[in-house]
């Protein structure tokens, strides 16, 4: 059984209301908003928790116009979790923002290598329109 320190060592000096922990069947993550458009993952990312973090992340996410993830956290990584980091790019791409990713874990980096997505990994990191953010497409409706 996994207790809530296993994920949760780093980053323990945010605020319990800056980190989203969920803790379903046994798999932890806390998505920290770190500010400025910057966010922490810490613990597992993968088939238990690509879900949550997903969900997690929508809120989060949504009044930045770049976004910078740091990976570092992270214990475990799957192709579950290689999934979500690219469905995060395919959301940044299709409203127009921009997502960088720091530290992958080198169990995603190896399954996108043997995948051959290696280059969609930075493929949110520049995009060629103008990143001007939620307040540019508040009178769209999707």
């Amino acid at each position: 059984m996994h207790s809530s320190s296993d994920s949760s060592s780093k980053g323990s000096n945010a605020s319990p209301s800056d980190a989203r922990p969920v803790n379903k069947r046994g798999a932890q993550f806390a998505l920290e908003d770190l500010g400025g458009g910057r966010f922490a993952l810490n613990g597992k990312l993968g088939f238990a928790t690509a879900r949550e973090i997903l969900a997690a992340s929508k809120k989060l996410f949504a009044e930045h116009a770049v976004l910078k993830i740091d990976l570092a956290g992270v214990t475990h990584g799957d192709s579950a979790g290689l999934a979500l980091l690219l469905e995060w790019i395919n959301w940044a791409k299709h409203y127009r923002r921009e997502i960088r990713y720091f530290n992958v874990p080198e169990q995603i980096l190896a399954i996108a290598r043997i995948s051959e997505v290696t280059d969609l990994l930075h493929a949110g990191e520049r995009w060629t329109g103008p990143v001007t953010g939620p307040a540019a497409y508040a009178d769209r409706k999707e």
